[in-house]
């Protein structure tokens, strides 16, 4: 009779401890869902303030989620928002370097994500872009020179003339 009792105690401090560890559990989902969600409105407000034009607010929102989620997801998606905003011809403060930096620290930290295909496109092109500009500013010296070597073969003719 003795161990009757033992085991229903047992049993119910067991239930008891396993009711704890479930709420505990529930409460930290709970937490983890609301945390989620908050997140999501961040990423739906910085789209908006995108349309809408204002994109230093929308750096903003994009800033919260990745306070939040630095190295997880969602973060992948601020990340790539972050770096859309800084390629937007639109944006007065653009700066394609820092759009680069948010796309490949993306595809470093988020290998997985599905922004990571886009994000290597976007690498692609803004790499392409930054070589074409290197190759521009070289052809212009290059005609600058080639506009002085002209004056001074003119100024040349004009002193042999004399």
């Amino acid at each position: 009779m003795g161990r009757e009792r033992n085991r229903t105690w047992k049993h119910l401090y067991f239930c008891i401890a396993c009711m704890i560890l479930i709420s505990l559990a529930g409460c930290a989902t709970l937490k983890e869902m609301e945390a989620k969600r908050e997140t999501r409105k961040y990423l739906i407000t910085a789209q908006k303030l995108v349309d809408q034009g204002d994109y230093e607010g929308s750096l903003k929102e994009n800033q919260k989620v990745l306070s939040l989620y630095d190295n997880a997801s969602p973060g992948d998606e601020a990340l790539f928002n972050a770096g859309l905003i800084y390629a937007h011809p639109g944006y007065p403060k653009r700066d394609y370097q820092k759009s680069l930096d948010h796309f490949k620290r993306l595809v470093k930290v988020f290998p997985q994500s599905p922004f990571a295909g886009q994000a290597k496109i976007w690498i692609g092109i803004l790499q392409e872009n930054e070589r074409l500009k290197r190759e521009i500013e070289e052809l212009n010296k290059t005609i600058n020179k080639s506009k002085q070597v002209d004056i001074e073969i003119d100024e040349k003719k004009k002193e042999l003339s004399k």
